[in-house]
């Protein structure tokens, strides 16, 4: 019994590390994105453009490149 509550513990703490890893990582994530759509020294265009190259570097990072219309 004691095993499993030692194990049931270890999965929850372990759990619990990947969800605030994931939510520090959406974080940053938004705050360039925020950053790149609010620069005032880049026009419309230029911010748009800032904030595709963040998605692209996410898709970069994450093995999620776009194949021919859809994502591998």
């Amino acid at each position: 019994m004691a095993s499993a509550t030692i194990t049931g513990n270890l999965v929850d703490v372990i759990a619990t590390e990947m969800a605030s890893g994931v939510e520090r990582a959406v974080e940053c994530w938004m705050s360039q994105v925020e950053q790149a759509l609010t620069d005032v020294h880049l026009t419309s265009l230029g911010r748009l453009q800032a904030a595709r190259q963040i998605v692209e570097k996410y898709k970069q990072l994450t093995g999620k490149t776009e194949l021919k219309g859809r994502t591998a």
